[in-house]
């Protein structure tokens, strides 16, 4: 995925399904899981909706405007333990984690 993506269809009202663009311009779906708050910055938690997938996508969000935000790669491995830690641990009922 690109590290600058911007987010270019997000319905509240259907679904909880994210559309990105990958580093080719082809839309790629997601489902939005979760919004973590750490250290005054804001990562999204999502899954891949076309794939069998079984890791998620954690980015940053970059607010561009009032009504616009870019979602940014996160490469700090130490970081991005941290934010799926936080995920683990506020979702521990609902998913079956696996390490």
């Amino acid at each position: 995925m690109d590290e600058n993506m911007n987010n270019d269809i997000f319905d509240e009202e259907l679904s909880n399904i994210i559309t990105l663009d990958d580093e080719t311009g082809n839309p790629v779906q997601f489902e939005f899981l979760d919004l973590i708050e750490y250290e005054g910055e804001e990562y999204v938690i999502l899954l891949p909706v076309d794939e069998e997938a079984s890791e998620v996508v954690i980015l940053k969000v970059i607010p561009v405007d009032d009504e616009t935000e870019e979602y940014v790669g996160v490469t700090d491995e130490e970081l991005l333990q941290t934010i799926f830690d936080i995920f683990k641990d506020k979702f521990s009922e609902e998913f079956d984690f696996q390490d």
